[in-house]
């Protein structure tokens, strides 16, 4: 579904910046419901935030510096709704500069999405990058 596609692709356009330029992290609070949660899934406990949580957290690190640019694109994605509900799952790739290193990962994306007065929104995303152990299967690329 176009539309789906066109709110993850604008959540990438909102946390991506090349160096010199700034992320649109205000941007992602018109893709989710009010009470949206982004999931950051590893090895640990998760990192569960509100997206007020979560663009202030990433702002942070944009503010001090410590994170000077981010790139993250969808490289594949397999989409399913059923009436008012769908949902997502999209490999990603992404890059940056974090506290003066490089770093780059891929990972797998869940996004459950809800139509509310005819337009869809983003109700949650979770992910977790690919680690030792952790490999993304084929069918996902």
């Amino acid at each position: 579904m176009d539309e789906l596609r066109e709110l993850v692709e604008s959540f990438f356009e909102a946390v991506s910046f090349e160096e010199g330029g700034r992320p649109s992290y205000a941007a992602l609070h018109d893709l989710f419901i009010e009470d949206g949660k982004l999931i950051r899934s590893g090895p640990g406990d998760p990192e569960i935030l509100t997206v007020t949580q979560f663009a202030a957290s990433r702002g942070e690190l944009f503010e001090t510096g410590r994170l000077t640019s981010f790139r993250e694109t969808e490289s594949a994605a397999t989409t399913e709704s059923f009436g008012n509900v769908a949902h997502r799952l999209s490999t990603y790739r992404k890059e940056g500069v974090l506290n003066g290193a490089r770093f780059g990962a891929e990972g797998v994306i869940s996004t459950q999405f809800v139509r509310l007065a005819g337009a869809w929104k983003m109700s949650s995303m979770a992910w977790d990058d690919e680690r030792p152990g952790l490999v993304i299967p084929e069918r996902y690329r």
